[in-house]
């Protein structure tokens, strides 16, 4: 089989929205390597979106499925639940940020997970509007393509969307925008389109992943503490992409030293299989009604099973020193090809192993170079790897390995990306 005819045949039965980035038709995965079906191989450096932090088919992950599976694969949590669940549970909750008594959740998206949390907080708060950030990522469902700070191409020709969400700017250099400006246009929010007691709940990504992998400032994070303390507004981390690992700690909040409300995890929770979750204070978990909350396919007993053993090879595998580790390996690498073209990069940064390298014109770091960014990622295939963009101005590349790729896998990635930069530069 050859991947162009299996790229006919989905073009004839797919809609075209659901496209995909390589005509490369995967046929085995191992922790780091894809193999398509005209044997070609592949270092993946995207590892599914940041899904597959424990590498692709562990042997572990593997052993854990097959016996859930002979067991059984599905019966609803809802209606008979089932050990791997509550385990689950039980352990998410005691590794989520912060001192207070916590519940948890399980749906099968990330796009779930947020808009339970939405749920959840009006719920609580008895409050309907949200707040959101200028180019954050929540998902694709109405109420989340609503929440997300960015109209190409997740928005397009879907509105109309859910009222009462408001949008604000994201601190950064890219962006043009201080911690200062940020607040206040929040607190312009409170002045002029909704009351701070009309308020249900403030959603951020700790770091922004569709967005361009920017960080926010701590500093940020702490006075949306105060303000949600102050005003009894819901504060919803979002950690699907930074989650379990990928930025160095088992979630990115940690950093900032504050305890959420409410958190949402995905991706990376379950080695690939589908699965995510919310898991916030008691009180506010438990504010809706019984039947409130779920889905028939919510906290799968396979994929739940699934995470258990995720946790324990990050624990088992060190893998959250290891991803510090990957980042200073790539960070060193790519900071080196950014001084071979410091008119072309403007930026390299990473915080643990979610990296990014930032994208320019002719050494003007406001000037965004997409055409350069889609360049590389359309040619990526042809050096034997596995690459992907995001930024608000589709100008960054993104970096997502395995936290189990060894040191020479990772290198060897990287000396293709830079003949790959190198190749598209002069042509």
């Amino acid at each position: 089989m050859k991947n162009k005819d299996l790229q006919d045949r989905k073009d004839k039965v797919f809609a075209r929205g659901q496209g995909n980035v390589y005509p490369a038709f995967v046929k085995e995965a191992k922790n780091s390597e894809v193999w398509d079906v005209e044997g070609n191989r592949y270092i993946d450096f995207g590892m599914g979106i940041a899904v597959c932090n424990t590498g692709h088919s562990h042997p572990k992950i593997v052993e854990t499925v097959k016996a859930q599976v002979e067991k059984f694969s599905h019966t609803c949590v809802m209606v008979n639940p089932y050990e791997v669940a509550v385990e689950l549970a039980e352990k998410l909750t005691k590794l989520a940020p912060g001192d207070s008594d916590k519940k948890a959740i399980f749906v099968s998206t990330g796009a779930e997970a947020v808009e339970n949390c939405v749920k959840i907080a009006r719920a609580y708060t008895g409050k309907r509007g949200v707040i959101a950030f200028n180019g954050g990522f929540h998902g694709r469902t109405n109420l989340t393509m609503g929440l997300t700070g960015k109209i190409a191409p997740y928005k397009v020709a879907f509105g109309p969307f859910p009222g009462e969400i408001y949008h604000v700017p994201f601190p950064g250099v890219s962006y043009g925008y201080t911690v200062e400006d940020s607040l206040k246009a929040i607190n312009n929010l409170f002045k002029y389109d909704i009351a701070p007691e009309d308020v249900a709940a403030i959603i951020i990504e700790p770091v922004q992943g569709e967005g361009g992998f920017y960080s926010a400032p701590v500093e940020l994070l702490k006075e949306l503490r105060r303000l949600c303390d102050k005003h009894k507004i819901v504060l919803i981390v979002d950690e699907i992409q930074t989650g379990f690992g990928r930025t160095g700690k088992m979630f990115n909040i940690e950093y900032s030293g504050i305890e959420p409300d409410l958190m949402t995890m995905a991706k990376g929770i379950a080695g690939g299989y589908p699965l995510s979750g919310v898991v916030g204070k008691q009180e506010i978990m438990d504010a809706p009604v019984p039947g409130g909350l779920g889905g028939t396919y919510g906290g799968s007993p396979v994929a739940c099973a699934a995470a258990l053993t995720v946790l324990d090879i990050i624990e088992d595998e060190d893998l959250l020193n290891r991803a510090n580790k990957i980042g200073e390996i790539f960070n060193t690498r790519l900071t080196k090809l950014q001084s071979q073209f410091p008119t072309l990069i403007s930026d390299v940064r990473n915080k643990g192993a979610m990296i990014a390298i930032e994208l320019m014109c002719d050494g003007d770091s406001e000037k965004p170079n997409p055409v350069l960014t889609k360049s590389i990622i359309a040619n990526a295939a042809q050096y034997g790897l596995i690459l992907l963009s995001c930024g608000f101005n589709s100008n960054v590349i993104r970096f997502l390995p395995a936290l189990t790729i060894s040191d020479e896998l990772a290198n060897e990635g990287l000396d293709k990306f830079s003949k790959l930069f190198e190749s598209v530069v002069k042509n």
